[in-house]
């Protein structure tokens, strides 16, 4: 990933009375000074010593006296709730408008104007339990908005609590303030842990709380914005979206409750804060990457102690891509920890886990596709399971539902299973491109030169135009061997550029249900041939018999971009930066958020 994803930006005229702020998270200098530590591995000794004074052996009375200044100083981090009014209380607006917001449309088929950033604060009615979670807002009057939360997250967990109860749920919506609130409210904390105290850790000080204007809820006294209000369980929902989401996709239109605005306020010269999310790697990847280190060293300690590292690469958006390397120490270790990971917490959302030996670096990507090429038996040391994944995954043929794939990277080639297809690095892989495009003129390209570098990958692409198509074709190049001796066979649209790794790696995480998506061919006698096939095509109700809608790549509009090319040239800002949706374009199969 790279160190900076861009400057930050602030928008004093955009035809509001408040600024905005946007790209203050993208770069690896900005999360740190977000989250005020030097180094994201700051963040990773300190969890790491509170832990070890918790959870370490008591033997001797001493041994227990010296938890009381670590109890002492957490009990300082636990958020106050303060009496009076707030800096975010300083005007209170005469009209709950949030058109005066400058609240951004950010892509063309979005649904409408959509709050990006908020920290959505919700409480549980039997216990008064708080939760801060993240989930976008779609404007649809000056009063109402939409609330997009996921179906497994605290917020929709306590609205299920209110329509049972049949109450109306009390909801305050803040923005901007110390950037740490906006850190935690991504933060994939257990259930009833406060958010507000995951950032008096982080900040090393309290969050001060005062009680909102017009509900019971409190809300942190310095933020810029509060929007309060509720939501009527018994109400209609409201079709919201589509949105161009994290994921490079558009999630598409469903429904969501209803959220009234009875009050605003704000602090003066208050700053607007969003974010624009899409392909990656877009703003939302510095945040992962915090998340990713500042939650390793729970793992560790609480979950899977042989966990040596994890890393989640940008075009895993998150959820898709997860690599975990271990000290390998028993037969079926590798299991064991794809067990725990996918047991906890939001790592149930996890789609492709690969577990590897310490010995390898998890961000050195040619490296380990080589150690995987060379170690990995595909029949053998591939494992598939079922369970929940993010709703915003278009791949899974049942919503929220679908398969994942643990990949169990052997520590050394000795000590593979037996296998008919050989680990010997030196054995030369065997393509011939030439007999397959003349049997298969729907194939528009295939890349057979990363087995040359070590890497046991051809990847082909086809424009499907048949029922069974992808397999077909398998079958038929793999049992007349004109691909040999290669461990992955990837099949692709036409559209996508396979001389780009990441493009190619993005898509196929976002476009597979594992189960469904990756197979094997049976050689003459039942047997399978030792090459995993993957599906990584778009899928279609016509050829594959897929009930739901596909959503498309987000790209920008071409009159938005010779706008900002013509602006950037009087503006005066140096040598023009062509729009990245230009890359993208290819990938566009019709107008409009469904492909």
């Amino acid at each position: 990933m790279v160190k900076h994803g861009g400057k930050a930006l602030l928008f004093e005229q955009n035809g509001t009375d408040f600024p905005l702020l946007i790209n203050a998270f993208a770069s690896d200098r900005r999360i740190c000074m977000a989250l005020g530590v030097n180094q994201l591995s700051d963040i990773e000794l300190a969890i790491a010593g509170l832990l070890k004074e918790f959870l370490g052996p008591k033997r001797r009375m001493l041994d227990k006296l010296k938890v009381i200044p670590a109890l002492k100083e957490v009990a300082s981090w636990m958020p106050k709730s303060v009496r009076g009014r707030g800096d975010c209380q300083e005007v209170i607006m005469e009209k709950p408008d949030l058109t005066r917001l400058p609240v951004l449309t950010c892509w063309p088929a979005d649904g409408g104007p959509f709050i990006t950033l908020p920290g959505v604060h919700t409480k549980d009615p039997h216990t008064g339990n708080r939760n801060l979670g993240m989930y976008r807002m779609q404007v649809f009057s000056p009063e109402m908005t939409g609330m997009h939360w996921h179906l497994h997250k605290g917020s929709a967990k306590h609205y299920q609590q209110y329509k049972e109860l049949g109450r109306r749920m009390p909801v305050s919506v803040t923005l901007g303030g110390d950037p740490i609130y906006t850190y935690a409210a991504t933060a994939p904390l257990p259930e009833d842990l406060d958010e507000y105290l995951l950032a008096g850790f982080l900040r090393r000080k309290r969050v001060e709380l005062v009680k909102c204007m017009t509900n019971d809820l409190e809300v942190p006294s310095d933020v810029d914005f509060v929007i309060e209000g509720y939501i009527d369980p018994a109400e209609e929902l409201i079709l919201e979206g589509p949105f161009g989401d994290h994921t490079g996709f558009y999630s598409l239109a469903d429904y969501f409750p209803r959220f009234h605005v009875t009050c605003i306020t704000h602090r003066k010269n208050a700053v607007y804060p969003a974010t624009i999310v899409g392909i990656p790697p877009q703003e939302d990847g510095w945040i992962g990457k915090a998340t990713e280190r500042i939650f390793l060293m729970p793992i560790k300690m609480t979950v899977a102690p042989e966990v040596t590292d994890m890393h989640m690469p940008v075009e895993g958006v998150f959820h898709n891509i997860t690599l975990v390397s271990l000290r390998k120490e028993y037969p079926g270790q590798a299991l064991k920890i794809m067990s725990s990971l996918w047991g906890a917490g939001q790592m149930m959302f996890n789609k492709i886990l690969v577990v590897t030996g310490h010995e390898v670096s998890l961000t050195d990507y040619r490296t380990l596709a080589r150690i995987i090429s060379e170690r990995v038996d595909p029949v053998n040391d591939i494992h598939f399971f079922r369970g929940p994944v993010d709703i915003l995954d278009h791949s899974s043929s049942k919503y929220a539902y679908g398969s994942k794939v643990g990949i169990d990277v052997p520590e050394a080639a000795g000590d593979l299973p037996s296998s008919r297809l050989t680990s010997d690095a030196k054995v030369s892989s065997e393509v011939y491109p030439e007999k397959i495009g003349f049997a298969y003129p729907e194939i528009k390209a295939i890349r057979s030169d990363l087995p040359h570098d070590g890497i046991s990958l051809v990847i082909i692409s086809v424009k499907k135009s048949k029922k069974r198509h992808i397999r077909l074709i398998a079958d038929e190049i793999l049992t007349k061997q004109w691909v040999k001796n290669v461990k992955f066979l990837l099949f692709m649209d036409e559209q996508p550029d396979t001389g780009s790794l990441s493009q190619i790696v993005w898509l196929v995480a976002n476009n597979i249900d594992p189960l469904r998506d990756c197979f094997y061919i049976d050689d003459e006698t039942g047997m399978k041939l030792p090459t995993m096939c993957i599906d990584g095509t778009r899928k279609t109700r016509e050829f594959d018999d897929f009930q739901r809608d596909w959503p498309n790549v987000i790209v920008m509009d071409d009159q938005t971009i010779s706008k900002v090319d013509e602006k950037w040239r009087d503006l005066g800002l140096g040598s023009l930066i062509p729009s990245p949706s230009r890359i993208y374009k290819s990938l566009i199969i019709s107008d409009g958020a469904v492909s």
